[in-house]
């Protein structure tokens, strides 16, 4: 599965999804990094057919209006320590995985995955 991680979601994260044999890039990695608009990244979403993970708001009202970002993963966890996010996903990343072959946008929160049809 082909990920791009948002600006205020930890590096770490992408490196995580990485290890764990997925195709991830943060937006660090991309060329003008955490300046990147978020149409510009809805174009590579779009484009490369990524998942965008993020915890921007804006992202929502885009893929409800436009259908845009490709899929999405909101994470409404509040902050909480990297080490406690990359547990999260340890937790839920096969269940995240195959929700999202089927489902544009998720949200994972502390407690639970919610799915919007």
């Amino acid at each position: 599965m082909k990920f791009l991680v948002d600006a205020q979601l930890p590096v770490r994260l992408a490196r995580f999804l990485q290890n764990a044999g997925h195709d991830a890039i943060h937006t660090r990695d991309l060329p003008n990094q955490n300046a990147t608009p978020d149409a510009v990244v809805n174009f590579i979403s779009i484009q490369e057919e990524r998942i965008v993970i993020t915890k921007d708001s804006d992202f929502v009202q885009s893929f409800l209006l436009q259908n845009q970002p490709y899929k999405l993963l909101l994470i409404t966890t509040g902050n909480i320590k990297n080490s406690d996010l990359e547990s999260l996903f340890e937790n839920h990343l096969e269940q995240l995985t195959e929700l999202l072959e089927s489902y544009g946008y998720i949200e994972l929160n502390s407690s639970k995955v919610v799915i919007y049809q």
